[in-house]
């Protein structure tokens, strides 16, 4: 069952206070990003994710596995934003916050293998394992590619960018390429260009390789 981002800022919320063992209302609201009310936990709740008790909020089982994916995609994230991409702070924060609603549960495990396997992220928060951790997966399915690999008539989501710098990044997720963004190559010579959307939108090679992407199976593959 997947629930809204909304829902899942709470979900966060709630794992990182338990991590502190602390369950009260007011302890979760100190730890979430978004203001939220009595009826965002009515509806979580009966979703069956968490368990009420006098004062307390709990994790049910259903609800803890699905917090634990949520938290381990933003974890791997801050990971990667840091030591690939070399973004800290703030900007680290807000991009790894995007990243966890919309990195794909078929690239985790390939992103989890492509960082080492880490177990704490920069803030020294423990990362959930995955089963890619258990079996200690070394070679990496190349499911991720960049998009300059891609052929005019491909096409892919994008997972994330590893821009030459901070300025280039904003940049591009300012014309609407975000993670999650499907995007099409209509050609890629002289010039490479795609299209998402409605848009066009010519780019560098150079950039182009610094986009990464799940590519697309072609039809009735």
């Amino acid at each position: 069952m997947n629930i809204s981002e909304r829902h899942e800022e709470i979900l966060e919320a709630i794992w990182i206070a338990s991590e502190r063992k602390e369950f009260s209302t007011e302890s979760i609201k100190k730890e979430c990003v978004i203001d939220f009310v009595e009826v965002d936990l009515s509806q979580i709740e009966s979703h069956g994710f968490i368990l009420r008790d006098q004062h307390k909020i709990l994790f049910s089982a259903q609800g803890k596995k699905y917090a634990e994916k949520i938290i381990r995609r933003q974890r791997l994230a801050k990971v990667l934003l840091s030591s690939i991409l070399k973004i800290r702070n703030a900007q680290m924060e807000e991009l790894a916050c995007k990243i966890e609603h919309t990195l794909l549960p078929e690239v985790e495990e390939s992103i989890c293998t492509l960082l080492g396997h880490p177990e704490v992220c920069p803030n020294g928060e423990s990362i959930p394992r995955g089963r890619c951790c258990g079996n200690k997966v070394e070679k990496l399915d190349r499911v991720i590619r960049s998009l300059k690999e891609l052929a005019p008539g491909e096409s892919g989501k994008i997972i994330y960018i590893k821009p030459d710098n901070h300025e280039q990044l904003h940049r591009l997720i300012a014309f609407g390429l975000n993670p999650g963004i499907v995007i099409a190559v209509h050609m890629n010579f002289p010039a490479f260009c795609i299209k998402f959307g409605n848009t066009e939108l010519v780019l560098d090679a150079e950039i182009a390789g610094n986009i990464f992407v799940l590519k697309s199976r072609p039809l009735g593959e």
